[in-house]
């Protein structure tokens, strides 16, 4: 891996199941995340996804890329246009840094963009570890 290497995109299709499970798992009760009719009353056209399921799907994303023996050391996201039942996202990637340490192996920092059809959701960098082939030194 090196900087400016793209990783693979990722479809997340956005369902009103995953937002609901996403919220619920977060335990993040909050209406406009599982009500559409208080959702549309707060002005939200229907339920939208909340940040820490986007934050999970960010890290499987990295995770799925970098392989099972990945680790997130830092995540740094925003959030932008919501993700609503029916949409797409689209999570892509491109290496923006790669350091080598004795202990983890090689440490990346990645940019990470994730949009649906009305602009972009999230945007960020993850810092990410991976240990040498063979395990650590």
């Amino acid at each position: 891996m090196k900087a400016g290497d793209e990783l693979p995109p990722l479809e997340i299709e956005i369902t009103r199941t995953l937002i609901v499970a996403g919220a619920i798992a977060s335990r993040d009760f909050q209406d406009v995340h599982h009500d559409a009719e208080l959702a549309r009353a707060k002005g939200s056209p229907d339920i939208f996804m909340n940040i820490l399921t986007t934050n999970g799907l960010v890290g499987r994303y990295i995770t799925d890329c970098f392989g099972p023996a990945a680790v997130l050391r830092k995540v740094a996201i925003c959030l932008g246009a919501p993700n609503h039942p029916g949409d797409t996202m689209v999570l892509t990637g491109r290496i923006e840094e790669v350091v080598e340490d004795p202990y983890d192996g090689e440490i990346a920092v990645v940019r990470v963009l994730g949009a649906n059809a009305i602009g972009r959701h999230v945007s960020g960098t993850v810092t990410v570890s991976v240990p040498p082939a063979g395990g650590t030194p």
